[in-house]
């Protein structure tokens, strides 16, 4: 496949203004101006008649196929909110790939989504990295478990108020996560000691400790959702005491305290912008928190929070960002490469570098702009829509 007369946007070097990109089975093999273009190039060309070409977008958190679509609680699998500790959930058990707005997406040229539970729980189960094309998720995987998701301030509060049970305040959202990984680092020392003295006995296997072995051990990071500035420093908080790989969702209040946030190098993914207040932790809501973030320093990637914005709208979050003060380059890089490296998936996804999953959009107009038409888009070499 090889795409042709577009403005090129690697996302890991400079904006080629005419360029192409060429494809061989599911990898992209060159990238360049047309002046290098390939003259005699056997297989299909897509033209992208002055348009725009880009990486496949990837949208850094969302719950696509954990709610679905036109459905009532028959389709609702994204909160057990039933036990305030969850983290044995697995979001791959609950996606639903042939919900209608995996279709969606694809036409939107977003390629892939870090999906996964709700924040009704203070420690809520697994985020998967999946592609929007398949229709068994188990062929779609990237990568699962990508992160294990915690969730403070107003949602698991609301969630366990209405039940008359913990957690009811900030303080015991904290403490069970608290608990809970202290626990996970107990029965850590336990099967390491049983390991190393064959008369020492195991423990009795615990799926909920299992789950966040890895955690502890810093090989799965934590998702965060924490919207207002002290619970984000809540989460900080937790993340150092246990030495915990972390990345903040959502952010709201980022802007209030973004030197803080860059000093502690902890990426946060923005979002969602498009909707109103509905909330008290959202009276600080601005368009302008990306940009905001990003000057700081503070590594930034943009998400819908699908459904709370359909997941095909996540180049218009992206523009926000720019009506808020961000460059529309780094706004881009929010939604392709940004993501990619918070994920740990950038060695495959989120530029246009020979070698990586060739993942790609093509649109008639800069891909920023209101909903501009979408000419193609390719997941793993193979055009998926348009």
């Amino acid at each position: 496949m090889l795409i042709i007369n577009g403005t090129v946007h690697t996302m890991d070097g400079p904006v080629i203004p005419s360029g192409y990109v060429a494809v061989t089975g599911s990898r992209i093999a060159r990238v360049g101006p047309m002046s290098r273009c390939p003259q005699d190039w056997e297989g299909e060309t897509i033209d992208a008649r002055g348009g725009h070409i880009l990486p496949g977008l990837i949208d850094a958190h969302c719950h696509l196929g954990m709610f679905g679509d036109s459905l009532g609680f028959e389709g609702d699998d994204g909160n057990e909110d039933t036990d305030p500790c969850t983290p044995h959930l697995r979001s791959i058990d609950a996606i639903n790939p042939l919900d209608r707005c995996f279709s969606e997406a694809r036409a939107a040229g977003v390629t892939t989504v870090l999906t996964g539970p709700g924040s009704a729980n203070p420690i809520s189960g697994q985020f998967a990295a999946i592609r929007t094309t398949g229709r068994w998720v188990d062929q779609m995987i990237l990568q699962a478990p990508v992160a294990m998701k915690l969730a403070l301030g107003e949602n698991p509060k609301s969630v366990y108020n209405d039940r008359h049970e913990t957690p009811v305040t900030r303080m015991a959202t904290a403490a069970v996560i608290r608990e809970n990984l202290s626990k996970a680092l107990d029965y850590a020392e336990k099967l390491e000691r049983a390991e190393e003295d064959e008369d020492e006995d195991p423990p009795d296997y615990d799926a909920k400790l299992e789950a966040l072995l890895p955690v502890v051990r810093g090989e799965l990071p934590v998702h965060i959702h924490a919207h207002r500035a002290d619970d984000i420093a809540t989460g900080l908080r937790i993340a150092r005491e246990f030495s915990l790989r972390c990345v903040i969702v959502h952010g709201t209040e980022g802007h209030l305290i973004p030197d803080l946030l860059a000093q502690e190098r902890v990426p946060v993914i923005t979002g969602p912008s498009l909707g109103d207040r509905s909330k008290p932790e959202l009276a600080n809501l601005s368009l302008e928190n990306p940009a905001v973030l990003a000057r700081a320093g503070v590594p930034i990637a943009i998400c819908t929070d699908h459904p709370e914005i359909p997941v095909q709208y996540l180049p218009l979050c992206a523009a926000l960002a720019v009506k808020g003060g961000l460059d529309p380059e780094e706004a881009l890089a929010a939604i392709t490469i940004s993501p990619a490296r918070i994920a740990g998936l950038d060695s495959r996804l989120g530029s246009l570098t020979p070698g990586k999953d060739a993942d790609i959009l093509v649109t008639a107009g800069h891909p920023l702009e209101l909903l501009p038409p979408v000419i193609a888009v390719i997941s793993q070499g193979v055009r998926v829509h348009g």
